[in-house]
């Protein structure tokens, strides 16, 4: 090997050298971070329902921690793995791999569709059943969720247009859609906590009302954990368009963040005809 070849090799730039062992190239710690903060939020959802199940064995205070503390260690994990994978000397890199990370989209929400799926599952098992469960079943679907379900709709719009001013060369339409968006799905999950708080202050209706509690809250839990992190990306293109990034060519952070976007409205969607208005039909 040639003593200009290896000066070449000791030349790249990885976008995250410095948080991994040597000649490990583009591989980082910050997903790991972020696996094992998403693992604390389900083991704390898990000693939740543990916890308020009669289960003495388990203390109660033990679970809002652990999910605090997942919730801060994700976000962490989130913001390094997107920071030293994206943001860092954005301008340097040459903007190649785009197919790559979009085709890496794909796979993860592959998994996605086998995590919600497991969810339905559930629900469909217990759904063919008796119905409804032992102890019934609160009326939930109300015009609260239509007007929610509108505002995530119309959100997956405004993303579509957003990205499609970016792609024309309008920039300012850009970032005013982009951040529209941003909005509009706060209002989403403000919509979703004002529903449990209906939920659990006036009809007794919690996670561990039955069957049929853990179904609902767990999918629809599930969901709006998935649209937070949804805004926390959306959140993250829109200070860096602020900032001057993404163009006509250089798109890809804003098609992938799309797509992730999409398929949250369309679990939605789906939860909506089969959680909401099918849990009110007779068995």
């Amino acid at each position: 090997m040639s003593t200009e070849t290896v000066a070449d090799e000791e030349e790249q730039h990885f976008s995250a050298p410095e948080d991994w062992p040597k000649d490990f190239g583009e591989a980082s710690w910050w997903p790991f971070i972020g696996a094992l903060g998403i693992v604390s939020l389900y083991v704390g959802a898990g000693l939740y329902v543990l916890s308020h199940g009669g289960n003495s064995y388990v203390p109660t205070f033990v679970s809002p921690i652990l999910f605090v503390l997942g919730t801060m260690v994700f976000l962490v994990g989130l913001y390094g793995w997107l920071y030293h994978g994206f943001v860092d000397q954005y301008w340097q890199h040459d903007g190649s791999g785009g197919t790559k990370l979009r085709w890496g989209m794909t796979l993860f929400l592959g998994t996605e569709v086998a995590t919600f799926g497991a969810g339905f599952i559930y629900y469909f098992f217990i759904r063919v059943g008796t119905w409804p469960p032992a102890g019934g079943i609160p009326d939930v679907l109300s015009a609260l969720v239509l007007v929610n379900t509108v505002i995530l709709v119309a959100s997956s719009g405004t993303l579509h247009y957003a990205h499609m001013s970016l792609l024309r060369g309008h920039r300012q339409r850009f970032i005013a859609f982009l951040g529209l968006t941003v909005l509009l799905g706060v209002i989403f999950i403000g919509g979703q906590i004002y529903e449990y708080m209906l939920f659990i202050t006036h009809e007794g209706f919690t996670i561990t009302s039955g069957v049929f509690g853990s179904a609902f809250f767990g999918l629809t839990g599930l969901h709006g954990l998935h649209v937070t992190l949804g805004i926390v990306l959306m959140s993250v293109l829109f200070i860096r368009a602020l900032y001057g990034q993404f163009s006509e060519e250089r798109d890809t952070s804003v098609t992938t963040v799309t797509m992730y976007w999409h398929f949250v409205d369309a679990v939605w969607i789906l939860l909506v005809v089969a959680l909401y208005a099918g849990s009110s039909l007779a068995g």
